[in-house]
């Protein structure tokens, strides 16, 4: 969906805990992604109950846990941050070591965040 000049509501996103491995997930177009940039972004409630939907049937599928929605910003290029501080450091990963996790990930993707 192309972003709205005249917002409703706060863009949303949905993220989760990838039932096997643990780590935080993104529902994005092809199913759960670990790249937060590829989040299918809600612009209105029932583009949020939609995504909303969508993980709490994964959660009873046990695919993943813990799924609820995110306010985020949307930048210029399309890309979600989430608002809170807990949900931002989700989406990085670990702040220990990072040759493990998120960072370790992308950065073998070439992404280098």
């Amino acid at each position: 969906m192309t972003r709205p000049t005249d917002l409703k509501i706060q863009p949303k996103i949905l993220l989760a805990s990838d039932l096997a491995e643990g780590d935080v997930v993104f529902l994005g177009s092809e199913g759960w992604e670990r790249d937060s940039s590829r989040a299918k972004i809600a612009y209105d409630d029932a583009e949020a109950a939609a995504l909303d939907a969508k993980g709490k049937a994964d959660v009873a599928a046990n695919r993943v846990v813990d799924a609820y929605l995110v306010e985020v910003e949307v930048s210029e290029a399309g890309e979600p941050t989430p608002l809170h501080f807990r949900e931002r450091f989700r989406a990085v990963g670990p702040s220990v070591r990072r040759d493990l996790g998120k960072q370790a990930w992308l950065q073998r993707s070439g992404d280098g965040r």
